[in-house]
């Protein structure tokens, strides 16, 4: 049922521009003096459209990280009170990667609410459920009502990231 899923992303724009009208952004450690190297870039794996985040996770300089990033505070999507989760469809490397949030509550670079999932060498569909999530140094809890980004993340390990993202939704569990 279509209610029971709110499409931020399912790549039906062809470029960049996700389906609730941002546009995903690449962000590496290098603004905090990091020296990981990323991209993001549009390609096709199995007849699927989608965006895919390449790069070196390297730990010099206190470094780490590597993410595609879409604010999505100005879109219906800001609102997730009513949903259970996140669903995303990926293709990855046999990896693990996070998945991370940032409300309004959010104001240092490196706070956010992380859940991680693994990737695996085909597509696959994941739910991460709200509560899943755990705040990284940051003492509030998340509130649902004022989500600003999503960020698919490679961190905390050196490692040659390789996840692309077909579909990225919120999804209800219970519809009401």
């Amino acid at each position: 049922m279509a209610d029971d899923m709110l499409i931020i992303d399912d790549r039906r724009t062809g470029g960049f521009e996700s389906a609730v009208g941002s546009a995903w952004r690449i962000v590496t450690d290098d603004v905090m003096g990091g020296v990981s190297s990323g991209e993001i870039s549009l390609h096709t794996i199995d007849n699927k459209s989608c965006l895919c985040l390449q790069g070196d996770v390297r730990l010099e300089n206190s470094g780490g990280f590597i993410q595609a990033a879409l604010d999505i505070e100005n879109t219906g999507a800001a609102d997730a009170s009513a949903y259970s989760g996140i669903l995303l469809e990926v293709y990855g490397n046999d990896e693990e990667y996070n998945l991370h949030l940032r409300t309004d509550d959010v104001w240092l670079p490196w706070q956010s609410y992380r859940a991680s999932f693994s990737a695996p060498a085909r597509w696959q569909t994941v739910r991460l459920p709200f509560a899943q999530f755990s705040g990284y140094r940051i003492g509030k809890n998340l509130d649902l009502e004022n989500l600003e980004r999503i960020g698919l993340v490679a961190i905390g390990r050196a490692f040659t990231a390789d996840l692309c993202i077909a579909k990225l939704a919120l999804y209800r569990d219970d519809p009401r």
